[in-house]
């Protein structure tokens, strides 16, 4: 009878793990910050009343300002996925040919939601951890009305070239609508959406605006809302020609989550003390460190190129991305493994939202501890380094 061998023993958690710290080192929901969780404590606020249609005005203008471009932003009470959404309904006529640019999980869920709708569906794919080629992405929408495209794919890490596919496909279709999943590169990554060519770009709170989750965003162009649908067939809560009408005015068609954007405006505050080139290269900085760090353990980056938002790495041989992000939530450090079909594949670790280069060393460190409970050998202190070297450059 053959016998199976015993498993590889992982040494104890230290008794002082109580001790550690709790952090979110995934990307999304992030760390928040102390005086934007203290805007939830407030007595309940009224969104009808003076005040809140002033904040909500406020926020829209916020977000606007972190674009960098004069589009005009919509606030939703969903997630990212439901802003997407109704910016897809609300451009798009019934049975149009709409181009899927996909190469990773959140991609591919914009092209089976334009299938779900019965959009004339057509798919562009790279393997994950690959990035897009612009000319394919451009050729295959040389006929098409709307192209769906990620800029930060978060399921791999990879930061695809959006500016390069946006004119290119511009190029060979000047009336094409691109609709923009920037849901991890939004206030994380540079954006240019008016200079690339982007027609509407959609985010979320939990990301790099670095609130809780539960509000969506969308941001038109002046030249896009003005083929915008009125009434569209899909949607009636996610209808955003009604809303963006509404927002302009200081109203919602539907109750808002108003505490929430309280909060946002208070996040906002802090990205916006410095100009958005300092912010970018702050972001790009603080990955590099994570990166570095994972390539010093013998983790490198998943992908050629890489995304500010969140440092995908993968694992020394003999370990997996789950023993990884498991290991880490043992230390209360709650990372997340790749996503399904790569949950062995990779890690994800990242500092979006309420966090500082410090944090990047502190991550450096934590990862070197788990791997060290993993059983992988190097010299302690290597990662670290690594990471301030990446940090000084």
């Amino acid at each position: 009878m053959t016998q199976t061998a015993p498993a590889p023993m992982t040494p104890e958690v230290p008794e002082y793990t109580p001790l550690h710290r709790a952090r979110l080192i995934a990307p999304g929901p992030v760390e928040v910050a102390p005086d934007v969780l203290l805007q939830l404590a407030q007595p309940q606020m009224h969104h009808r009343a003076k005040e809140g249609i002033a904040k909500l005005m406020e926020a829209r203008a916020q977000l606007t300002q972190l674009l960098g471009d004069p589009y005009d932003a919509v606030i939703t009470t969903t997630s990212g996925t439901g802003a997407f959404e109704g910016a897809l309904i609300s451009t798009t006529p019934p049975g149009a040919r709409v181009v899927n640019a996909q190469a990773g999980k959140f991609s591919e869920r914009w092209g089976e939601m334009a299938g779900r709708f019965g959009y004339d569906t057509h798919i562009v794919a790279a393997p994950w951890g690959h990035v897009l080629d612009p000319q394919e992405v451009a050729d295959a929408a040389r006929d098409a009305h709307t192209l769906l495209i990620t800029h930060s794919e978060t399921s791999t890490g990879a930061l695809h070239d959006l500016h390069a596919i946006a004119q290119a496909a511009r190029a060979q279709n000047p009336d094409l609508i691109i609709i923009a999943d920037c849901i991890t590169s939004y206030g994380v990554a540079e954006l240019r959406p008016a200079a690339w060519g982007v027609d509407v770009i959609v985010s979320g709170s939990q990301k790099g605006t670095a609130t809780p989750p539960g509000l969506g965003f969308v941001l038109f162009s002046p030249q896009v809302q003005e083929r915008m649908i009125r009434n569209p067939e899909k949607g009636f809560y996610l209808d955003m020609t009604r809303e963006l009408a509404g927002q302009k005015a200081g109203n919602t068609p539907q109750t808002p989550a108003i505490n929430l954007i309280y909060a946002l405006s208070t996040a906002l505050d802090r990205l916006l003390s410095v100009p958005l080139d300092v912010l970018w290269a702050e972001q790009r900085r603080k990955t590099d460190a994570l990166i570095a760090a994972g390539t010093a353990l013998g983790a490198p980056a998943w992908a050629p190129r890489t995304s500010p938002a969140v440092a995908v790495l993968t694992p020394p041989a003999g370990i997996t991305g789950r023993q990884v992000a498991g290991r880490l939530a043992e230390m209360g450090q709650r990372a997340l493994p790749g996503q399904a079909p790569h949950e062995d594949t990779v890690f994800r670790v990242s500092t979006m939202g309420y966090a500082d280069r410090y944090d990047a060393l502190a991550i450096a460190g934590i990862l070197e501890d788990a791997f060290a409970g993993l059983g992988v050998r190097f010299e302690r202190g290597v990662a670290v380094q690594a990471a301030w070297a990446a940090l000084k450059d």
